[in-house]
């Protein structure tokens, strides 16, 4: 079962359950739509497999298979503007 990671591995932008702008490889790895297709070309840059958009999972089995809540940002080369952006913009 997908586990639905709450945010974009690079800019670190919410991605909540029922986001049609979330994108993951087969390994699960979570971008948002524009750092997918952007900063990666539609290519996952950790496994090198194709993101498409993540499913949707019905509000009605999120009660009982919820979303992950952990919060996951890894430090790929091409984020690290994106990721000072947006830390400023929480400021």
């Amino acid at each position: 079962m997908l586990m639905l990671k709450p945010n974009c591995e690079c800019c670190d932008k919410d991605l909540p359950p029922e986001s049609m702008e979330a994108q993951s490889c087969s390994y699960e790895c979570t971008f948002c739509k524009d750092c997918a297709d952007d900063v990666f070309g539609g290519i996952c840059p950790n496994c090198g497999g194709e993101l498409l958009r993540r499913p949707i999972r019905p509000a009605a089995y999120l009660v009982k298979n919820p979303a992950s809540t952990e919060r996951f940002v890894k430090a790929h080369p091409e984020c690290a503007h994106l990721l000072k952006q947006a830390g400023e913009s929480r400021a």
